[in-house]
């Protein structure tokens, strides 16, 4: 394995990249753009790159649907932290380009949603195509194939082009999730301030499947930060869960969920549990904490050897 070497979802000047250079450990690897998520995670899975940081989740649209079905299926691979980048987009055009000669556009199709208004009332006849990321999207347009790219506005002078409209978002405050990915391994230690996340599949489809399942976790307290359904590919109708929670795995109501899901699911894949990138202390239910846990323990033992109450 390359322990040297980051892979990022390229090429170069992706918010993927932007969002890479904000973690310390970054400025001592070799950073290796990959021509897409797939691409990147399996740079890791062959051992060529230590990590891939790729796109997960944003505040638009919510889940990156390719990085989490890349991360459900396959050799299993494990986050170990998260970035948060606010994200604004740059129109960038060949010199000279006015907004009345730009009739074609392009960028991630994750952009899209984030600059449909603007283009609706800037650009209401441009046509948009899809490209692998945004900075690829400034490659097409450098070499004359769309007239506008819908990028970072870091990402100009690599390509030679101009903003000619900045700070564009539909939504204010846009911000998009970046996952620090690796091999398996023990998961960082406990801060406090975590999220676990994992996939659990269903064991077959009746009423009320999904309540069972989510029932593991609030019966323990933990909050769910986010979950999100995504076809297995074995039928319609045949579906798994990625959800986000808070907490640590090591925490006793975390870890006990997931024991629960893994007695009533037919798989469950961790995905990993890290530190939070807003830093927010996970929230402690009366009841739920790892001493509660273990008085209840204790009783439970006490009661069972005829020692009686505490």
């Amino acid at each position: 394995m390359s322990a040297n070497r980051f892979t990022y979802l390229g090429p170069e000047g992706t918010f993927t990249e932007a969002a890479l250079r904000t973690l310390p450990e970054a400025a001592t690897r070799e950073l290796v753009p990959a021509v897409s998520v797939p691409a990147a995670l399996d740079a890791v899975r062959r051992g060529e790159a230590a990590g891939a940081l790729v796109p997960i989740e944003n505040s638009v649209e919510g889940g990156i649907r390719q990085t989490m079905d890349e991360l459900a299926q396959g050799e299993p691979l494990m986050i170990y932290r998260e970035v948060l980048l606010p994200i604004a987009f740059a129109l960038l055009v060949r010199p000279g380009t006015k907004l009345e000669d730009v009739k074609t556009v392009t960028g991630h199709p994750a952009a899209q949603p984030q600059v449909r208004h603007w283009m609706g009332e800037h650009l209401p006849d441009a046509q948009w195509e899809s490209a692998a990321s945004n900075a690829d999207g400034a490659r097409l347009v450098q070499e004359g194939r769309y007239d506008g790219a819908f990028a970072g506005e870091f990402a100009a002078p690599l390509y030679h082009l101009e903003p000619l409209a900045s700070e564009i978002h539909d939504a204010a405050n846009a911000t998009t999730r970046f996952v620090l990915v690796g091999r398996p391994g023990r998961p960082p230690a406990a801060t406090g301030r975590d999220k676990t996340s994992a996939v659990f599949w269903l064991a077959d489809d009746h009423p009320g499947a999904l309540l069972e399942l989510l029932q593991e976790f609030a019966v323990r307290g933990v909050n769910l930060m986010r979950i999100e359904s995504r076809p297995t590919g074995e039928g319609l109708g045949k579906y798994c869960f990625a959800a986000d929670a808070e907490g640590h795995i090591t925490d006793r109501r975390v870890g006990e969920a997931l024991m629960g899901l893994h007695r009533i699911c037919p798989q469950v894949r961790l995905l990993g549990s890290y530190p939070r990138a807003d830093a927010v202390a996970a929230t402690v239910r009366p009841g739920t904490s790892d001493q509660e846990f273990s008085r209840a323990a204790d009783w439970l033992s006490r009661a069972l050897d005829g020692r009686g109450e505490l």
